[in-house]
């Protein structure tokens, strides 16, 4: 973890820390060095997953959260009134963590700020060494990568294309296609499906390689003069999807 994008992070598990891990993108609940939970606005939480599953009713949630949540112990409650199994619960969490440290601790220009002796309402579920959440973030950023090296697919609102008639496309994708609307970004669509973000930007990506949404263009820039306007416009304008799967193949041909 010593390459680590957050090195407070890696100072904070050596200390074995207590505390919150305040990030630009989210927030890290660690306690003695590892981390126990992870919150970001980018990703659907817990409650979340749970609901749209149909696990746990929304009313169970919140009916948890008001009885346990002041002595933090939400987690507890949830197996001990029998609402979820324990495995259960620390299979939907895991998810839920390792999704929100994902944008937790991109890359960001932002300042850290760890507060000491904070604890989240949600209680122990499992903990997770803080060098095994960083090395997770790093390989799903070059998954992504891997898959469709352009990220501003990951905040735009999903455009889709018309697929070929032939064409095939996994259900995974299908479900996210649905919900593409040119209105709704990768997260919201995440929401909407009460899955974690993460993957649903996996889906995107892929959908984007295959030539299945659209991909964002850059600003047209202004033109330099009345007579090359004229000669610009009687051109259409370039694919820009088209070009850099283009630009993508000649390189590995290489």
């Amino acid at each position: 973890m010593r390459t680590a994008v957050s090195p407070m992070l890696v100072r904070l598990a050596d200390e074995r820390a207590t505390g919150v891990l305040i990030r630009e993108r989210g927030t890290l609940y660690l306690s003695e060095g590892q981390v126990v939970h992870a919150e970001s606005p980018a990703a659907p939480g817990l409650d979340v997953l749970l609901s749209a599953t149909g696990r746990l009713p929304r009313a169970g949630w919140e009916e948890a959260v008001a009885r346990a949540g002041a002595r933090q112990e939400v987690g507890r409650f949830l197996v001990d009134s029998g609402r979820l199994a324990g495995g259960e619960l620390e299979l939907c969490h895991l998810g839920a963590l390792f999704d929100a440290a994902f944008f937790a601790l991109a890359p960001s220009s932002g300042p850290s700020r760890f507060r000491y002796g904070v604890s989240h309402w949600i209680g122990p579920v499992r903990p997770v060494p803080a060098a095994a959440v960083a090395h997770e973030s790093s390989r799903r950023r070059a998954l992504l990568a891997a898959v469709w090296p352009y990220p501003d697919v990951d905040s735009a609102p999903v455009v889709p294309r018309a697929p070929t008639a032939d064409r095939w496309i996994p259900r995974r994708q299908r479900v996210v296609l649905s919900l593409a609307d040119g209105v709704r970004t990768p997260e919201a669509i995440a929401r909407a499906l009460g899955r974690p973000a993460f993957h649903t930007l996996l889906e995107v990506r892929r959908l984007a390689a295959g030539g299945l949404v659209e991909t964002p263009a850059a600003p047209a820039p202004a033109p330099a003069s009345p007579v090359l306007e004229g000669v610009a416009r009687q051109y259409a304008a370039p694919d820009i999807h088209l070009l850099r799967r283009l630009r993508d193949a000649l390189e590995e041909s290489l």
